[in-house]
């Protein structure tokens, strides 16, 4: 098969190098995150997220968590906003006016996870993922989370799933894609599955896999080595 679709990331050889050169140099131009997850358990994933999007240099970030963690909230975490909490301690069905509030202030959403597992909460997130009309980012559990609705959501070119190997698979499997994707699947197999996918849905998927970072939309795919990070 061609596979002019498969661009291969050399180390020295950026195969974007403008992209190097037009990063934003003012705080004030580098774009606006918003940060959703964490429960009433824990929401390290939310700290770290915040953490080390302010550190790798976007110009704002405001995170959302749910109101039972409003006490835990570490001084360091300056821009918090907090919506109602369900029993389980996750977002409520009425944290949804929140969630697309803050849609509409940034110009990217990060699902990071500790979202717990409640069935109101993955309502929220299928509907924020939806009418979403700016790049939301989905990883860790906040994918295991909304897998009963992927049909609904696999359609809005917006959304980006940073997904295991096995998030792929369910992915597949929920839509019955006729492709198996396996553990001990050749790169280039998973390489050609990901450039077929991402033709028939506009979604953009990024997975680890035989020691490469593998990334494809609309059904190009790149692929860069992990132990020669640019």
């Amino acid at each position: 098969m061609d596979m002019k679709f498969w661009q291969k990331q050399e180390p020295g050889k950026p195969l974007f190098p403008d992209v190097e050169w037009n990063k934003p140099e003012r705080r004030d131009q580098a774009g606006k995150l918003g940060i959703i997850g964490g429960n009433k358990l824990g929401f390290l994933a939310v700290a770290e997220s915040y953490q080390e999007s302010l550190k790798t240099g976007v110009g704002e970030a405001r995170v959302l968590l749910p109101d039972a963690l409003k006490k835990n909230v570490p001084a360091n975490m300056t821009d918090v906003l907090f919506a109602p909490t369900n029993q389980s301690g996750s977002l409520a069905n009425e944290a949804l006016t929140e969630t697309l509030a803050l849609g509409r202030w940034a110009d990217v959403l990060l699902l990071c996870g500790d979202a717990g597992r409640n069935s109101q909460t993955a309502i929220v997130y299928e509907e924020l993922i939806k009418k979403s009309e700016i790049p939301v980012v989905l990883t860790r559990d906040a994918i295991d989370l909304v897998q009963n609705s992927f049909q609904e959501i696999l359609d809005n070119p917006h959304v980006v799933f940073i997904a295991s190997l096995t998030q792929v698979q369910k992915i597949f499997r929920a839509i019955f894609y006729p492709k198996m994707i396996t553990f001990s699947i050749q790169l280039s197999q998973l390489v050609e599955a990901l450039h077929k996918f991402t033709i028939t849905y506009p979604v953009t998927i990024c997975v680890f896999h035989a020691d490469n970072l593998i990334i494809a939309h609309s059904g190009e795919v790149i692929t860069q080595k992990w132990d020669t990070p640019m």
